[in-house]
């Protein structure tokens, strides 16, 4: 029986679903605020443009790339920024449509907004 002594390309039957660049899980602070909740993210080295934050199938995504351009030759390198990912998970207490978001100076700030249903409400008592 003769054996191929060069490798053979397989097909792969499953997609690839992760890419291979590096990732930081961002640290984050989340508040319960009169009207809903504040999540306080840092972003250091990352610019508004380079923000993406997105509400799908009731997960909050913040992904953001940090850009850092040398002013010089670099001669040695040990530190170099990486992109920044996390994902939560929403409850139906928060009102989707109305989620917001703003950078200032490295750190996001997301407002989710409680959902109607969710606020507290005051009932009529009446005598009978």
């Amino acid at each position: 029986m003769k054996e191929p002594t060069v490798p053979q390309k397989r097909e792969e039957k499953v997609p690839q679903t992760r890419e291979e660049a590096r990732t930081l899980v961002p640290p984050v602070d989340i508040f319960d605020v009169e009207h809903g909740l504040a999540v306080v993210v840092d972003l250091p080295g990352v610019k508004k443009e380079d923000i993406e934050v997105r509400v799908e199938n009731d997960v909050l995504t913040i992904a953001g790339k940090a850009k850092h351009k040398p002013t010089g030759n670099v001669l040695h390198r040990e530190f170099e920024l990486v992109n920044y990912f996390r994902q939560f998970e929403l409850s139906e207490h928060v009102d989707q449509e109305k989620i917001k978001a703003e950078m200032k100076y490295g750190v996001l700030t997301i407002h989710m907004p409680k959902a109607e249903k969710a606020k507290p409400r005051k009932i009529a008592v009446n005598v009978a």
